[in-house]
């Protein structure tokens, strides 16, 4: 059984919209720490509507490796109820019963599916008991404006820190575990 692991930045405010916007420009040469990790831990990447237009335009040019490599070769799944194609390949729509795909998807053979950005889709699979973990990039900053990932309605998901790790910059990499 495949794992399905987001990958999001935050801030100390827990935002994770536009990270360009509190990720001070020094600290992007420690993100090539965890470069390999997230590259060579999945074969596939699950992508909610905005993230996969905003990054169809970006990474098809874009040079920054590992990662413009690895995002432009790997099989990507897209969630989307109002795209119709899909023109940066590998792609594949999901758009019936998301959720019983993306379990689907699960049970197949392989490593971990990233979720990369997708604010709305990492919150729904939080929400249904999907996600297997949630990796946080935590920048020291307050973003202060900005969408959150963690706020909702509803019972407390409890979470066990599996990995905290400190970059000399200060970021922070942490994984998380739901407790089923």
């Amino acid at each position: 059984m495949r794992k399905l692991t987001s990958h999001l930045f935050i801030s100390l405010d827990g935002v994770v919209e536009a990270p360009d916007r509190f990720l001070r420009d020094d600290l992007y040469q420690d993100l090539s720490l965890f470069d390999e990790e997230t590259v060579t831990g999945q074969d596939a990447v699950l992508l909610g509507r905005r993230t996969y237009e905003e990054w169809a335009m970006f990474w098809p040019g874009a040079e920054i490796e590992p990662f413009a490599s690895f995002i432009n070769q790997v099989p990507k799944y897209v969630v989307s109820g109002s795209l119709r194609s899909l023109d940066w390949a590998p792609s594949r729509l999901l758009s019936g019963d998301v959720l019983d795909e993306i379990a689907a998807l699960k049970r197949q053979a392989g490593q971990a599916i990233g979720v990369h950005g997708s604010i709305s889709l990492v919150q729904a699979l939080l929400a249904a008991g999907l996600l297997d973990e949630l990796r946080f990039v935590l920048c020291p900053a307050v973003a202060g404006q900005g969408r959150r990932l963690l706020s909702r309605e509803g019972e407390p998901i409890q979470l066990d820190l599996q990995s905290a790790r400190t970059t000399p910059g200060g970021l922070q990499y942490l994984v998380f575990r739901p407790r089923r």
